[in-house]
């Protein structure tokens, strides 16, 4: 049941990050008098609308997106330009869609076509669906961060090994028993202080582990309120070399490199620690920056994906598709209340949504119609050639004839319907999960 909860808010969060998209779209085109006949969020059956004024919003069935349609999309066609041109299939996908664009508009309402908008006004309309993800996204990691902390791992002590093991083994009859056991640790302990030095976080208590070697120390914990010493005497034993990154290094064979040092037996305590405010553009940064590496890669990665699908090759896990997030957020949802608690699942739902509206800020910019990247790239264009005509003196051109990119529009958007049919398919067949 909690699966299909955890699903559930991640739609209603999906649904409204899609709506106030389209209303980064919407409003600015009202402002600016584009006739604007429908605001719709989703696709296929209409479930729901109402019309106020000349605009109609609605909800449809499926959730996968919105749309906002915009009348005059495509300016009308320039007759001394292209009338040499003869009728192939690319000329008449292009002339179509100035037929339908120019039927769209309703008599007298020529001057409230997009098309006729300046290029700063295109921008804003075209610009405004995608930015309001990125401030979704700014928002939400702001919230997570300040609001609710990040996992750290604390001076709380979260296990207590029963033994010393050899390397990562798990605890054999013949391995001796801990040192943290002998000294009477227990999980939940909250280390105060190790060998006279106070300590607030896992990184002090290691470093005084590994500074006070194997002689016999003295450590202050909180148990329940009530403040003990305990007398610990570490071993020195093979243990696994954590590198700067927090991971354990490997040797060339892939296997952990081992180096001998003071051995207690006790583990961090994960738990959410909040950030300054000051954080939050770093984090924002790192998560702008690790999307646009996977979209740049994101030919490949599907190739991949594909031979993970159809061959026993290993799925990658960077790229999932609606099904895989939803997934995760029934994961997440899942988890055990006495180990993750409501405030930790809220972070990572919080967490999750803010990284599906980064993506959707990136993937939108791409320069491709029919993404919002695509629009942007024909307003810049039609400004760039008009600045230029200025500067040289020459007569202003007319509107940049962007219903000529109509056949590669189709190509783009089989390829994005086949993408996501993949990735459907991946996210079923080869699924990628928390665990």
């Amino acid at each position: 049941m909690n699966f299909w909860v955890g699903v559930g808010v991640l739609v209603l969060g999906l649904i409204v990050s899609i709506g106030l998209h389209e209303l980064g779209h919407l409003l600015p085109a009202k402002r600016f008098g584009v006739y604007v006949p429908q605001y719709f969020i989703g696709f296929g059956p209409t479930l729901w609308s109402t019309k106020r004024g000349e605009t109609e919003y609605g909800v449809k069935l499926l959730p996968l997106g919105g749309y906002v349609r915009l009348i005059g999309m495509f300016p009308p066609k320039d007759h001394t330009t292209s009338a040499s041109r003869g009728r192939t299939w690319f000329s008449r996908v292009a002339d179509d869609a100035r037929t339908y664009s120019q039927s769209e508009i309703p008599e007298g309402s020529e001057h409230r076509a997009f098309y006729a908008l300046s290029t700063p006004k295109k921008l804003a309309v075209m610009f405004g669906g995608p930015v309001v993800n990125l401030i979704l996204a700014v928002v939400l990691f702001a919230v997570v961060l300040t609001g609710f902390g990040t996992a750290t791992a604390t001076n709380k002590l979260g296990s207590v090994s029963e033994c010393v093991p050899e390397g990562m083994a798990e605890c054999a009859a013949q391995d001796p028993a801990a040192p943290a056991v002998a000294a009477g640790f227990r999980p939940g302990d909250r280390v105060l202080e190790w060998g006279g030095q106070e300590v607030s976080t896992w990184e002090e208590v290691s470093s005084a582990i590994r500074a006070g070697g194997d002689a016999p120390t003295e450590v202050v914990i909180d148990r329940g309120g009530e403040h003990l010493t305990l007398t610990v005497t570490p071993t020195i034993a093979a243990r696994p070399v954590i590198g700067d990154d927090g991971q354990v290094e490997l040797d060339a064979a892939g296997e952990p490199v081992l180096a001998d040092a003071p051995y207690v037996g006790i583990g961090a305590a994960v738990e959410l620690v909040p950030a300054p405010l000051g954080e939050v553009p770093g984090v924002v940064t790192d998560v702008f920056t690790g999307t646009v590496q996977v979209v740049l890669s994101l030919p490949a990665r599907l190739v991949a994906i594909a031979n993970a699908v159809f061959t026993d090759a290993e799925r990658d896990p960077s790229v999932v598709g609606l099904v895989g997030v939803g997934r995760f957020a029934g994961e997440i949802a899942s988890l055990p209340a006495a180990e993750y608690g409501l405030k930790e699942r809220t972070a990572d739902m919080l967490s999750l949504l803010g990284s599906l509206n980064m993506a959707l800020f990136v993937f939108n910019m791409i320069p491709l119609l029919p993404l919002d990247g695509g629009h942007i790239a024909g307003a810049l264009y039609e400004g760039a050639r008009r600045r230029l005509a200025a500067w040289s003196g020459r007569t202003s051109p007319r509107y940049a004839d962007t219903a000529r990119l109509m056949p590669l529009t189709y190509m783009v958007f089989a390829v994005l319907l086949g993408m996501s049919v993949l990735l459907a398919v991946a996210d079923i067949v080869k699924p990628v999960t928390l665990g």
